[in-house]
């Protein structure tokens, strides 16, 4: 069991607070100078006798001698091991335990823009695992996750500093000079951001400006509360939310333009202050044809001047401008805070923003968009209008401040804040009932008042010591007795119980997925894709259009497999190759094309990351991680979730009432698509065979074809072909919208077959039958959509037709070729290249092959890999005893003799057993059903002279990934034919 370092120890000791531990489990702790005392736990204390130090973060008994850190104080009131203590403190605030020595988040020969990058990409990981942090979010109304994945939102506490290499070797300076370079830590060596909030401003995917929010309230007189980094402020924050609408909501602050965001309000984005309207913000807004700007800038001095101020400025240039009126000394996330539901409170404010330009107000036209709603049932578009300024729904006008409620006992009125209750001569105004999402208590904020006497106060209506006190002191303001207060706050009682039960039940349920809206092109383009004749073909066009060479089976297999998120058991994609091959292109390539809703992207996970992400936060979407090896301690998690379908976990977690530590569980239920990319040529043999493995084409020829596009995307009509690739992207996000979860039935699976000879191909096989579901749900909108009835439910499903089965045939043979090889892919490769070695050199010789010797240095040369690819592929093909060692001269150095008889090419790649789908064509034009089981299949289709041995089945060859079928990409390939299957060779 591996010991805790002094780093660990040291961070746990300084960074959790002693002082906020006690107040967590329930003492209270008395002020006493700048510390704080108690009565001690440890002994009968009638006098408080126990210190806590605030500065030294310590504690004392001047009565017993207990004394200690945190750890000590939670051995001593837990009754735990040091060990146990550790671990429940490190659990809490995130420290990490997995390594004693801890992997660097940084690399320190990155340039300075990746330095940044992954610098934010470490606080986002931070603010995740930090209960203090997520605890401020949801203070300020932003606790939403897909809120902080879209901003990259993260947190500064000081443990960047604990994951970088010591300072005392050379990696440790580099990386420290290069953070100090940009701004992530000052000269003194501290980290800039250090108890802040972390909002980075992004352009395209690098980090240009970081803004921080310090979060706690007891700081050091002249600390400033809001930084940035070093420097002119640069960026534009939301910019790719400008290009979207003519009408900008420009806030003061980032947190203000990040509440907007997360009521529905997308189109916002924020000046730097009241002072940081810049140029460049100016540049976006021209270049975007913003037409009307709406300044949410703080309703006090120094935001009406500069709002004034900043509407001159954008008129000149031809901008309306308009102002959103707060309640004086108030911003945007004060409002929102105060006035829930915030969206409709902040749509109203937008309703109601005052015009600030010269002359009259011009028609905000442009306010409103044709939204088009398709019906799936009638086949028809309805044209809605709708506010461009919300994604949610149509602001209401302001309804009654007060309605009173129908059907009660008591003269009661409800409204979004307050809850007001007329008994006699006496008013009660309640407060506080939404925060009450618990059955265990119902704290609230009461004012009595009665004439000119009023009291108020803020308690626990479940304590009876609370209620108490409350009555006498009421009576005493209002002069009545206390037995009437006392039957008062019976009926409240029972009133507040009825509201906060519906209140908890509404809670509790399922929120309704949001649909996205299409207009009429929008819709009319996506539904031309999807019912294209030859779909898989204009699928594979499409991806060569937006950038990606050749790969055609890659291309193809990939996109298939995120369209498979919407089964029942989706599959999963592995893109294996070298680094700089390509692999992350074209995972990028083919995920861009997905809805942003249904995938989550990650450079890399923590171990324990997948259980705290939401029960159904992954469900039915795809989740992309950039390198294997970023997900490595995650890779349990993955293996379950991607087969049993839901992952769980038991962790140590506190009661939110009593503040004592329990166990609490913690799931996330599936399906999932996985995505992930590598460049380790041994993958993980258990997550392997969950997954489709696809290898890039390294070829010379290859590289020379990427060279080419590369080259031509800096000509003008490589700037054109960008906006087309745009559009196509679009289209497909839209086309991905449309396509239902829908049953897939199989009519033909009886009469499937597969290889057995393998144990691991009970995985491969299931990977072929969800590979043919995929290739029939794409095409859904060609089928006919049929239904039946089982147990009282309407299960709605499409069947497979043989063309899928047939497309399917073509991926399996080359996708599960390979993948059921002895040999990876990328050492089947080499192994054609030594045997072309080989054999023209005994050519020229007039050798015989077991006569010719050579070494890795000839087949260096001869290949152009490198040597560390060599050692590694030449070492799995001596081990396999394709290639035999001899020793020669010189030092005994190794050469080689080439056993492999060359009988088959190198490349091959054919997936055996599996069906000629001819057979299912003939049986087909034969009239014979579905309903033959598959040992009555020879027979019946015996007239056909189709076998699984026959030559007029399909062989596909494959040439380093790169695939042509007749000397053409598979664009050309029919699709739904209902003739016999052709005979498909692939040609170099």
């Amino acid at each position: 069991m591996a010991r805790f370092t002094d780093n660990q120890l040291k961070q746990l000791k300084e960074d959790i607070s002693l002082f906020r531990l006690i107040q967590s489990q329930g003492y209270v702790l008395k002020p006493e100078g700048k510390d704080h005392i108690m009565n001690c736990p440890f002994h009968d204390d009638v006098t408080p006798s126990l210190k806590i130090s605030t500065a030294k973060n310590l504690f004392n008994c001047f009565g017993c001698d207990a004394s200690g850190t945190v750890i000590d104080w939670m051995m001593k009131t837990q009754n735990m091991s040091f060990r146990h203590a550790c671990e429940t403190l490190m659990d809490d605030s995130g420290i990490s335990l997995e390594d004693n020595k801890p992997v660097s988040p940084l690399t320190a020969n990155a340039d300075n823009q990746v330095i940044l990058n992954q610098s934010v990409n470490y606080y986002q990981e931070v603010l995740k695992q930090s209960p203090i942090a997520l605890e401020y979010l949801k203070s300020r109304g932003l606790d939403n996750a897909e809120l902080i994945d879209t901003f990259k939102l993260g947190y500064a506490n000081r443990t960047l500093g604990y994951k970088l290499p010591s300072k005392t070797n050379k990696e440790g300076i580099q990386v420290r000079q290069k953070l100090q370079a940009v701004g992530i830590l000052r000269s003194s060596g501290h980290e800039h951001f250090n108890g802040s909030i972390v909002v980075p401003v992004f352009d395209g995917d690098n980090v240009v400006e970081v803004y921080g929010r310090k979060i706690r309230n007891n700081l050091r007189k002249g600390t400033p509360k809001h930084l940035y980094l070093p420097g002119q402020h640069l960026g534009v924050f939301n910019q790719r939310s400008l290009a979207n609408h003519d009408e900008v909501i420009l806030c003061e602050s980032l947190l203000d333009a990040l509440t907007f965001y997360a009521h529905g309000f997308t189109n916002v984005t924020t000046s730097y202050g009241t002072g940081g309207f810049t140029s460049e913000l100016l540049e976006a807004f021209k270049f975007n044809n913003i037409k009307r700007v709406l300044i949410a800038y703080d309703r006090d001095k120094a935001g009406e001047d500069a709002a004034l101020e900043l509407s001159e400025k954008l008129n000149s240039e031809n901008i309306d401008t308009y102002r959103i009126q707060f309640p004086k000394n108030m911003d945007a996330n004060e409002y929102a805070l105060s006035l829930q539901p915030a969206n409709k409170s902040l749509g109203i404010a937008i309703r109601k923003a005052q015009w600030m330009g010269k002359g009259s107000e011009p028609a905000r036209t442009g306010s409103s968009i044709e939204s088009m709603q398709f019906d799936e049932t009638s086949k028809a578009v309805k044209k809605e209008k709708l506010s461009s300024l919300t994604a949610q729904e149509v602001i209401p006008e302001p309804s009654a401040s007060v309605v009173p409620e129908a059907g009660s006992d008591l003269d009661i009125t409800i409204d979004e804040h307050e809850v007001n209750i007329v008994l006699g001569l006496r008013t009660y105004r309640i407060r506080g009932i939404a925060k009450n999402l618990s059955y265990e208590q119902l704290k609230v904020n009461i004012l009595v008042s009665s004439e000119d006497y009023y009291y108020i106060d803020t308690f626990d209506l479940y304590h009876a010591k609370a209620r108490l006190t409350y009555i006498k002191q009421a009576s005493l303001e209002l002069g009545v007795e206390d037995g009437i207060i006392k039957k008062d706050l019976g009926k409240i009682l029972v009133k507040l119980e009825e509201l906060q039960e519906a209140q908890i039940k509404s809670a509790l349920e399922p929120k309704q997925k949001e649909q996205p809206i299409l207009s009429e092109s929008q819709y009319t383009q996506a539904m031309e894709l999807l019912k294209s004749p030859k779909l898989l073909e204009r699928i594979t066009s499409d991806l060569t259009a937006s950038g990606i060479i050749g790969e055609d089976i890659n291309k193809l297999t990939a996109y298939l497999g995120c369209v498979s998120r919407k089964l029942d058991k989706p599959l999963a994609i592995i893109v294996q190759s070298t680094s700089a091959a390509g692999k992350s292109t074209l995972m990028d390539a083919v995920i861009a094309m997905m809805p942003e809703n249904d995938k989550v992207q990650y450079s890399a996970m923590t171990g324990q990351s997948l259980f705290y992400m939401g029960e159904t936060s992954l469900q039915n979407k795809i989740l992309a991680i950039a390198e294997e090896e970023g997900a490595h301690n995650a890779s349990y998690a993955l293996k379950l979730l991607q087969s049993e379908g839901k992952i769980t976990i038991a962790s140590t977690g506190k009661d939110e009432t009593s503040g004592n530590m329990e166990t609490k569980e913690y799931s996330v239920q599936g399906p999932v698509m996985l995505f992930m990319t590598t460049t380790a040529i041994d993958i993980d043999e258990e997550l392997m065979n969950r997954c489709l493995v696809l290898t890039v084409n390294e070829s010379r020829e290859q590289t020379q074809a990427i060279h080419t596009i590369q080259r031509d995307a800096l000509t003008l009509s490589g700037l054109k072909a960008n906006t087309r690739k745009q559009q196509i992207i679009q289209i497909h996000q839209d086309a991905q919208s449309l396509i239902q979860p829908l049953k897939v039935v199989n009519p033909y699976a009886d009469k499937l077959t597969f290889m057995s000879n393998k144990t691991r191909t009970r995985r491969d096989h299931m990977k072929y039958l969800n590979l043919i579901s995929t290739i029939a749900l794409i095409h859904q909108h060609q089928r006919t959509i049929k239904s039946i009835e089982s147990n009282g439910e309407t299960i709605h499903y499409i069947e497979v037709e043989i063309s899928d089965i047939e497309w399917a045939n073509k991926l399996a043979h080359i996708i599960l070729g390979r993948t059921l090889d002895e040999l990876p892919p990328q050492t089947r490769t080499l192994l054609g290249h030594i045997t072309s070695m080989v054999q023209s050199a005994c050519q020229k010789g007039k050798l015989e092959q077991a006569d010719y010797r050579f070494s890795r240095r000839d087949i260096r040369e001869f290949t152009s890999w490198s040597d560390s690819q060599l050692k590694t592929h030449c070492g799995r093909l001596t081990d396999m005893e394709y290639l035999l060692v001899h020793r020669g001269g010189r030092g005994q150095s190794i050469v080689y003799e080439l056993a492999y008889d060359g009988l088959t090419t190198a490349n091959d790649a054919h997936m055996m057993g599996l069906i000629d789908v001819k057979q299912l064509y003939d049986c087909e034009k034969s009239g014979h059903k579905s309903e033959k089981s598959a040992s009555s299949l020879p027979q019946v289709c015996a007239k056909s002279g189709g076998g699984l041995g026959s030559k007029n089945g399909s062989k596909v060859n494959a040439i380093n990934g790169s695939e042509k079928i007749n000397g053409k990409l598979l664009e050309n390939a029919r699709l739904g034919s209902k003739k016999s299957a052709v005979n498909h060779t692939v040609h170099a």
